[in-house]
């Protein structure tokens, strides 16, 4: 293969990649800057803290829901078809969160939002290690995930921005953008694959069978809810636990963002090592990283050039989410 025609192919790969990841940017903009607007959801829809909670709540539903529904149905589609199917969904189901006239509607169309969450990433992760070779399989897998990342340090952070000084509503009219744009680069630059001849919704869900497979989704279920429980209320946290002024919410949220970003790089990385060593270093160090955070929110940095570390009074979990 000549120099032009290796640039030609691994340009190709990027941008198929790109693709990918774009839809994870999308669905992690409308994942989490739901959290850092919850205060502004709170006051248009005339709801408390709890009940804005259950907004998060039921995204997450639909993605526990969504993603096996998907998963098992989609056995008979094209990888590229379904992903291209699973995008145009997230799309709409947000451009039907932006018109919901109530509490009631908005907890549904949050729910039909977070359907496809988990179904893509799973079958964008599948197409990004097809088209690599074995070594470099953990590698196109990070960078897919690298869009949900990454989303934290851009889409979230800008969501934010705007919901807060021009109406939270606007978030979902730019996720249903970015997964619109999203639809036309996987359909322009995402090679397309036939399906397995053995595909079946039986084979799909015969998965569940095996012990490895539900001590895995365990192993997620409590890494991911630890991150979340603390996540879906960092405004709260940050403005009423910390002190931290509301307009700086986007910059935390950014900040948080960062440290995705450079962790899935270099879990990335390490995976092609070893994936279970990777899975041993990465739980403990969240588990450490949220007591860190749990006693760190109660003191606030104060200061640009001088580092002053001032002791809040904790409200409680009680009066916090009261």
């Amino acid at each position: 293969m000549s120099p032009p025609v290796q640039r030609s192919a691994k340009r190709h790969l990027g941008l198929a990649i790109l693709s990918l990841a774009m839809g994870g940017f999308a669905i992690g903009t409308t994942e989490f800057a739901m959290m850092g607007l919850l205060k502004e959801v709170e006051e248009g829809l005339a709801i408390r803290t709890p009940e804005a909670g259950n907004l998060i709540s039921a995204y997450a539903l639909g993605v526990v829901i969504g993603a096996p529904v998907f998963a098992a149905f989609g056995a008979k589609l094209p990888r590229k078809h379904l992903a291209l199917g699973l995008m145009l969904f997230l799309s709409v189901a947000n451009l039907t969160s932006f018109i919901a006239p109530d509490y009631g509607l908005m907890l549904v169309s949050r729910f039909a939002s977070g359907l496809p969450h988990g179904a893509f990433f799973g079958v964008a992760a599948v197409i990004a290690a097809s088209l690599v070779a074995p070594t470099k399989r953990g590698w196109a897998i990070s960078m897919v995930m690298a869009g949900l990342t990454v989303s934290n340090v851009i889409g979230v952070p800008l969501a934010t921005w705007v919901g807060q000084t021009f109406g939270w509503r606007l978030l979902f009219v730019i996720v249903g953008a970015i997964g619109l744009g999203t639809v036309a680069m996987v359909w322009k630059f995402v090679p397309f694959e036939p399906v397995h001849p053995e595909a079946s919704i039986r084979r799909e869900l015969g998965a569940l069978k095996r012990l490895q497979v539900w001590l895995a989704l365990l192993i997620g279920i409590i890494g991911f809810g630890g991150f979340f429980a603390v996540y879906t209320y960092i405004a709260h946290t940050m403005t009423s636990v910390a002190g931290i002024p509301e307009n700086f919410i986007p910059a935390v949220v950014a900040l948080y963002g960062v440290g995705m970003v450079v962790g899935n790089i270099i879990g990335g990385r390490i995976a092609d090592r070893s994936v279970m060593g990777t899975i041993y270093f990465v739980m403990p160090g969240i588990a450490v990283a949220l007591v860190v955070y749990a006693i760190a929110a109660n003191w606030a940095l104060r200061g640009w050039w001088g580092i002053e570390f001032v002791s809040l009074k904790t409200r409680g979990p009680v009066a916090l989410l009261g």
